[in-house]
């Protein structure tokens, strides 16, 4: 665990609207921007991705963790995204060298999401994202909302957004990204399918893109356990950026 205390960064009047940037002990490897998870949803909060932040800070990162409104706390579409936009900002201004997003479930969508983010004039402007791992991400909405994950969470955070909206807020819509991704996913995940990941890295992998699936075990909540081996997983794509 990094022994040095996070900074909060606040980027908007809201509660819900800040980040705690872990920086390590001497010279950074980069910036990793850690999104939780919870099926955009208001019960599940940054406590989630604390541990990982720690742990990356640890491991010479900088290392930012993100709070953001959710569906039933000012969030949804297009709230949440605006959010995550801000935060990378934000956090990147405490950091140099690459900027990875990594982010869980929900999480691993708005991780996704961020380094398409540019090709929008609503959110044209920020930091590019350089690198993204999905952690048992959800990346295909459509299927999201056809297949009802998380009790209609996927249609809850759309909420009365018209068919545009996938092409602003689906990553499956916008592969091609222009940079790394890396799908890390247990095919025994009960709560995000195993095909989430695969069918994206098939479609992104057709347009061209360079992703890579990486199939790893425990369900859908090991890869945000640091003493796991899904974790591990997760710690070698990183070191192989930095």
């Amino acid at each position: 665990m990094s022994r040095l205390q996070p900074e909060r960064i606040t980027y908007g009047d809201d509660p819900n609207r800040w980040v705690d940037v872990h920086q390590p002990e001497g010279t950074p490897r980069g910036l990793v921007v850690v999104i939780h998870g919870g099926f955009w949803k208001a019960q599940y909060g940054a406590d989630l991705g604390a541990p990982l932040a720690e742990d990356l800070a640890a491991r010479g990162w900088t290392a930012a963790n993100v709070e953001y409104r959710r569906v039933g706390i000012g969030g949804g579409f297009p709230q949440t995204l605006d959010d995550v936009h801000a935060a990378i900002g934000a956090a990147a201004a405490r950091a140099a060298g690459p900027v990875v997003t990594l982010g869980h479930s929900a999480g691993g969508h708005l991780a996704t999401w961020a380094a398409a983010r540019g090709r929008f004039e609503r959110w044209a402007g920020g930091p590019s994202v350089t690198h993204v791992v999905s952690q048992a991400g959800v990346l295909d909405l459509r299927a999201a909302v056809r297949e009802d994950l998380g009790s209609g969470a996927a249609a809850a955070f759309l909420g009365d957004a018209d068919e545009a909206a996938y092409d602003l807020a689906d990553p499956l819509a916008q592969a091609p990204l222009d940079v790394p991704v890396w799908a890390v996913h247990a095919r025994d995940d009960d709560t995000v399918p195993f095909e989430q990941a695969a069918t994206y890295v098939d479609v992104a992998t057709a347009a061209g893109g360079q992703v890579t699936l990486v199939e790893v075990s425990g369900g859908h909540f090991a890869v945000i356990d640091p003493a796991s081996a899904a974790w591990a997983a997760c710690v070698e794509v990183l070191d192989s950026i930095a």
